[in-house]
């Protein structure tokens, strides 16, 4: 393995090198989605360019700044430039693809067939199992701490392959976590509502610093063989390079963690928002049939008022005099009551 020269601040912006397996997934990824986008605009319909900028710029220029940046020239020298990256696909791409919404786009998209039949997977056991918010956290906790403190990271950084598989190991972990929080909640248990989402986004990211306090304050070298036999002369001292990337996994975690609670509250505005017009049409709808409903019942008070005079029973009474709102109590009945 050829040492990279000293990195440099210059050198952290122009390094770059080609990871053909990263990149034949950013390219899948990037078309597939550009299919979907091009499929719903030949059909007529709309999809956000937010959406779609913030798929590609944040989630697949994620992976790309991840896997191909000096990042990638220089993780196999020194551990910070690793542990970045690690935590760029663990958090910060997966947010980027989710706030992209593909998981819709695909349903939406797709032929009805194929379709009913990702909807089916979305919502069968399996999916919901690795999605559900604890089994998730708890799955992106041990994705990281297995990494660090397992010969897994050691080996990776020796077999370029066991790398790639790493990197999409990452990728996937955080996935299972953001994407259905974000954009399917079908996938979630009825009691995981927005305000309930937030409270585990919440806690997710005091969960997500986890690692990378145990990484910086942790007393042995993370492999430590690896990099004391790599080391070049002009890097730092293999300890100090060790808590430098803890703290910049501590760093990273903390700041995706508010980007990611105001999704999940801008998310929960736009619901609430819509749920507000939807009953304001169901009230529109029965508002009609309340203006007509006091000359029906005038019309009916007096024919049961000349029927009582014939007979000569009484016909007063409040129950036949007073509207259905006047006596419910349900929703609507208070709201008719407040106009009026």
């Amino acid at each position: 393995m050829e040492t990279p020269p000293p990195l440099t601040l210059g050198r952290l912006f122009s390094s770059w090198q080609a990871d053909v397996p990263a990149l034949l997934v950013v390219v899948l990824l990037g078309g597939l989605y550009g299919w979907g986008v091009l499929r719903l605009r030949r059909r007529g319909e709309a999809w956000p360019v937010a959406r779609t900028a913030a798929f590609a710029v944040l989630g697949l220029g994620t992976i790309v700044v991840a896997t191909m940046s000096a990042l990638a020239v220089y993780d196999r020298v020194l551990f910070w430039p690793a542990a970045v990256q690690n935590v760029l696909l663990d958090l910060i791409a997966p947010l980027g693809l989710a706030l992209g919404d593909p998981l819709r786009l695909a349903l939406r998209a797709l032929p009805e067939r194929a379709a009913a039949r990702a909807q089916g997977a979305m919502t069968g056991r399996l999916f919901r199992l690795l999605t559900f918010p604890l089994v998730s956290t708890a799955l992106v906790l041990t994705t990281e701490l297995t990494i660090y403190f397992t010969p897994y990271f050691e080996s990776a950084l020796a077999d370029n392959w066991l790398h790639q598989l790493m990197y999409l190991h990452l990728l996937l972990a955080g996935s299972l976590f953001v994407l259905p929080v974000l954009t399917r909640e079908e996938a979630l248990p009825a009691w995981c509502t927005h305000p309930v989402r937030a409270g585990l986004v919440f806690v997710d990211g005091i969960i997500d610093a986890v690692p990378g306090i145990v990484v910086m304050t942790h007393g042995t070298l993370i492999a430590g063989s690896w990099y004391l036999g790599h080391s070049p002369s002009w890097a730092p001292d293999v300890q100090h390079d060790q808590q430098l990337g803890g703290g910049a996994m501590v760093s990273i975690a903390e700041l995706v963690a508010l980007p990611f609670l105001l999704a999940i509250l801008a998310q929960w505005a736009r619901t609430e928002r819509a749920e507000t017009v939807a009953l304001d049409r169901r009230l529109d709808s029965e508002l009609e049939v309340v203006r007509a409903t006091p000359a029906e019942a005038s019309t009916g008070t007096a024919t049961r008022t000349a029927t009582g005079a014939e007979t000569g029973t009484s016909t007063e009474g409040p129950d036949l005099v007073r509207p259905w709102w006047e006596t419910e109590n349900s929703e609507v009945a208070q709201r008719i009551r407040g106009q009026r």
